[in-house]
């Protein structure tokens, strides 16, 4: 049996200016995800600058904080919200929504998507494999800061969270790590390194999520107030999870059968 070594929330102080070691974790994601998409754009000479490179994560970053705290709001601590409308503002005391930041994302890249003039689904496609980096550094944040624990177990890796209770829990923020931060990036790097049809690596980021996410909320300990939602057994996380996986599917059908070609990509 583990247990958690009960991080401090707060990683170093100079004066007045806390600094918190979830907004470090979003620095390391952004910054992570920055260096990627360079590294990204060089197999494909001519279609991204390193200005706009670096305006993509900027109009990224903003959708997924400000998206990801809304949906957090919205699907997860309403409640809360109504109670302490201040709290949507600390962000640095946890409490973001991937779906939330998903949806902040995808409107946001919409948007700078027009302004460069460029299909859509070519800024999609072009961001989906980094995505996964951002996630792990993300689900690094929530076992750092003992949120999003797991569902009591009697497996030997079980984790005793004190500021829980006393009994072993899966480590649920690390089964999500693995999953969606080194497995799916793994998975989306992989099949992005090679040329493919537009829409079909958005299409498998939304397979390969939703399908990751749908299996940990098995081991993950059901949001509080909430519980499960559907049927006595499906969480939130679930739910919203399955039209992640809906769109994936039809993404990927459509790739392939229309055959839309992608912009010209070079191995590395």
């Amino acid at each position: 049996m583990l247990i958690y070594p009960q991080f401090d929330p707060v990683a170093f102080s100079l004066g007045p200016l806390t600094v918190h070691w979830y907004g470090i974790m979003y620095i390391v994601a952004f910054g992570g995800i920055w260096f990627l998409a360079r590294l990204r754009a060089r197999r494909s000479p001519g279609l991204w600058t390193d200005e706009q490179i670096a305006d993509l994560i900027f109009y990224g970053a903003m959708g997924a904080v400000v998206g990801g705290r809304i949906g957090s709001a919205l699907f997860y601590n309403f409640d809360k919200m109504l109670g302490d409308p201040l709290w949507v503002l600390r962000v640095w005391e946890g409490g973001m929504s991937f779906h939330g930041g998903f949806l902040g994302v995808m409107a946001a890249l919409y948007w700078y998507a027009g302004k460069l003039g460029k299909r859509y689904f070519e800024v999609l496609d072009f961001i989906a494999p980094l995505a996964p980096f951002g996630l792990g550094a993300g689900r690094l944040g929530n076992f750092i800061g003992g949120e999003l624990w797991g569902r009591q177990t009697d497996v030997p890796w079980g984790m005793v969270f004190p500021h829980v209770d006393e009994f072993p829990r899966h480590a649920s923020q690390l089964y999500q790590f693995a999953l969606e931060g080194v497995l799916l990036f793994g998975i989306m790097w992989w099949f992005a390194s090679r040329p493919r049809p537009l829409y079909a690596v958005s299409g498998l980021f939304g397979i390969g999520y939703g399908c990751q996410r749908f299996f940990v909320e098995f081991f993950r300990e059901p949001d509080e107030g909430i519980g499960f939602v559907a049927l006595d057994w499906m969480t939130m996380g679930q739910i919203l999870s399955l039209p992640m996986i809906v769109a994936g599917i039809i993404l990927m059908t459509i790739a392939y059968r229309s055959g839309t070609a992608a912009p010209a990509q070079h191995k590395p």
